[in-house]
C-alpha cells in the first residue's frame, strides 16, 4: 500500500460551517481509502491506497466532498515520497527551524511554470519566495496575517490550483507519514 497526502483548499462549509475531522474520515472511508488520519483541523489527511493514481483520488475526493457537504473544494494528493521531496526542496530551511511560522509553501496541483512567480513581483514587500519542486515557498520576513501577498496567491496569477501550509503543519503531515510507513513496516 502506499501513503498519501490530501491537502484541502478549505474547511469552510456553507452557511460559516466548518469541517469536523471526524467527517473528513468517513467520508474517505466511504471511498474506501484505508486507515485514514487527519493532522490539525485545517484539512491535511493521510491514508493508504493500491489502487488508483492521484488524479483518480484527487477526482474521487473532491466529488465525495462536494456531494456530502455541498461546496465544490480543491483538494491536491501527493504520495509519501513526493512529500518528502517537498520537505527537502525547502529553500528556507534554516529560517523554518529559526521561526516556523514565516515559513511556508503553496502546495500546487500542477508546477508552478517557470517564471510563474513573476506575477506576484508586485505584491512583495519584504517577504522572499522561490519555486522549488513546482511549490511556491515563502518567507515572511513579517507577520504573515499582514502580507499583501496571501491574497495574491489565487490559482488564475499562479496558473493553478494551490494550497498553503506552513511549516509546522508541514513537518506534523511528515511525521504522520513517516508513522504511517513504520506501522506498514511492522505489519510486513
Amino acid at each position: 500500500m502506499t501513503t498519501y497526502v490530501a491537502l484541502l483548499y478549505s474547511v469552510v462549509l456553507p452557511l460559516g460551517r466548518r469541517l469536523a475531522m471526524a467527517e473528513l474520515r468517513a467520508m474517505a472511508q466511504g471511498l474506501g481509502l484505508h486507515d485514514p488520519r487527519t493532522i490539525g483541523a485545517t484539512g491535511n489527511l493521510t491514508f493508504d491506497n493500491d489502487k488508483a493514481s492521484i488524479s483518480e483520488l484527487e477526482e474521487n475526493l473532491e466529488a465525495a466532498f462536494n456531494v456530502r457537504f455541498g461546496k465544490h473544494v480543491a483538494i491536491i494528493v501527493r504520495n509519501a515520497d513526493a512529500w518528502r521531496r517537498l520537505l527537502r526542496a525547502n529553500p528556507f530551511r534554516a529560517e523554518a527551524t529559526a521561526d516556523p511560522q514565516r515559513v511556508a509553501v503553496r502546495v500546487m496541483r500542477s508546477p508552478i511554470p517557470k517564471g510563474g512567480e513573476n506575477a506576484l513581483a508586485r505584491y512583495i514587500s519584504d517577504e522572499r519566495i522561490a519555486v522549488a519542486g513546482g511549490d511556491l515557498w515563502i518567507h515572511f520576513t513579517g507577520d504573515p496575517a499582514r502580507s499583501r501577498l496571501l491574497s495574491a496567491l489565487g490559482a488564475g496569477r499562479l496558473k493553478g490550483v494551490g494550497t498553503l501550509r506552513n511549516t509546522n503543519t508541514l513537518r506534523r503531515i511528515g511525521d504522520a507519514v513517516t508513522s504511517a510507513r513504520s506501522s506498514q513496516a511492522d505489519q510486513k
